[in-house]
């Protein structure tokens, strides 16, 4: 396929902005990126798409998400409005995610891949958690992400929180979806060991955790510091920070991703950057939560991989990007905060090192030899878009609600902004009928 006659952004380490631009792909693999001129001329055979001076984009990528979390969109949480984040978690999330059923599971997952579609985000990282239906729950989400043709890194978090069967459970659905993609390996599925968070997960569970992962080459999505009564709890049961704890445990590492990192301190910080670990900050949540705003540029200076998640909310990553760049100025009293080039590079660069730990090629670029992961936006700008500016146009003029072609592995998933592989109102009106059940035993537990 080649695409052409648009605005191309290539992003990635070659960034370039290129008018009347091209994009040549075979099968899952961007072959070569350049002027329309020069590319049909060079393949004059191949099947076009004309983008009409439309922006062609690689797909955006969410670095940490929460499929099961789409049951909670206006639902009313029983009793008094929770005052803190263990209240959150305790009157809404644990209670959620013990509501659903394998086919809950798997809605919850559609739902949110047919927002990724329409928004242009065709690489996600999920978190999953269904505690009363923990067997055969990834293989739910991953039929979900067959169907629907996008790219999903996948996990079940361990806890502690379930009683000891639980959380065997837990362990032996990570190592068994890991083991089974290692058998079949599939470019658009990817596993990593999930662990929910050092104040839900014993010493005596970790080294279960590290014990069945060994010989998996598999590192560990696990959240750290999102509030600080992870870290109250760190100190007062190991009289260590949750960085400290996890490092001395053997999780961080190269392979391991981190999500929010909110609550740590300079050892922690130091911790993570020898250890190569990765970590996915998530604005939204984190200002819906109350839970305080993460150093993300302490972090950043460091040499850490700080990339772009959103914790379950919608699948707009420009939104998430915008959320970002508003946030730390507003933070920090200082509108020089996490300026737009390097956020920018927050959400491509380091969003595709995450994804490095999932998958094969490179995501996040449009170059040779990374995926096919291709979105084609309605955006004409009204002012010069440069090699310069063009973080500043994705800031202020772009957004998810413009993408009107989205492709993921050369896999055509929209086409003006018609869905090929999901039927939209058919998953919604599924999706509504299992609502009020979910909703009905949460308001029972």
């Amino acid at each position: 396929m080649l695409i052409t006659h648009g605005t191309v952004l290539t992003f990635g380490n070659d960034k370039q902005v290129l008018p009347d631009g091209a994009v040549y792909y075979e099968g899952d693999t961007i072959i070569e990126v350049g002027r329309t001129a020069e590319l049909v001329k060079k393949y004059p055979t191949a099947e076009t798409l004309d983008a009409k001076g439309k922006i062609i984009m690689p797909g955006m990528v969410c670095g940490h998400t929460h499929f099961y979390g789409s049951f909670a969109r206006g639902m009313a949480i029983p009793g008094q409005p929770p005052e803190n984040f263990m209240q959150v978690l305790e009157r809404l999330w644990w209670k959620i995610d013990r509501a659903l059923t394998l086919e809950d599971s798997k809605y919850s997952a559609l739902v949110a891949l047919v927002d990724a579609i329409r928004h242009g985000t065709t690489t996600l990282i999920d978190h999953h958690a269904s505690p009363t239906h923990i067997d055969g729950s990834l293989d739910a989400l991953a039929e979900a992400v067959t169907q629907s043709g996008l790219r999903v890194g996948l996990c079940y978090e361990v806890t502690d929180r379930n009683g000891a069967a639980g959380a065997q459970a837990g362990i032996n659905e990570n190592v068994r979806f890991i083991k089974k993609l290692h058998a079949s390996p599939n470019p658009k599925l990817g596993a990593t060991f999930g662990l929910h968070a050092s104040f839900t997960v014993s010493t005596q569970t970790l080294q279960a955790c590290k014990d069945a992962a060994r010989g998996l080459s598999s590192g560990y999505h696990i959240h750290v510091a999102e509030d600080k009564a992870d870290q109250q709890n760190s100190l007062q049961l190991y009289n260590k920070r949750v960085g400290e704890r996890l490092q001395d445990e053997g999780i961080l590492g190269p392979k391991t991703l981190v999500a929010h990192a909110i609550h740590v301190d300079a050892f922690e910080l130091q911790a993570f950057k020898q250890t190569k670990t990765k970590i996915s900050h998530q604005p939204r949540s984190n200002m819906n939560n109350a839970v305080g705003v993460a150093q993300v540029e302490k972090l950043l200076d460091k040499g850490i991989t700080v990339g772009l998640g959103n914790d379950g909310f919608t699948n707009n990553m420009f939104t998430e990007i915008h959320t970002a760049y508003l946030l730390h100025k507003n933070a920090q009293g200082d509108p020089r905060a996490l300026n737009g080039s390097r956020l920018i590079d927050m959400a491509f660069n380091n969003n595709a090192a995450i994804a490095e730990i999932f998958f094969p090629k490179s995501v996040g670029s449009l170059a040779p030899g990374a995926f096919a992961d291709i979105i084609l936006l309605d955006y004409y700008p009204f002012t010069p878009l440069t090699d310069g500016n063009y973080p500043w146009q994705l800031i202020f003029g772009m957004d998810g609600s413009q993408v009107t072609h989205t492709i993921c592995g050369g896999q055509m998933l929209m086409q003006d902004r018609q869905l090929l592989t999901l039927d939209e109102q058919a998953i919604a009106a599924h999706a509504l009928e299992l609502a009020p059940a979910i909703w009905r035993r949460v308001n029972e537990m």
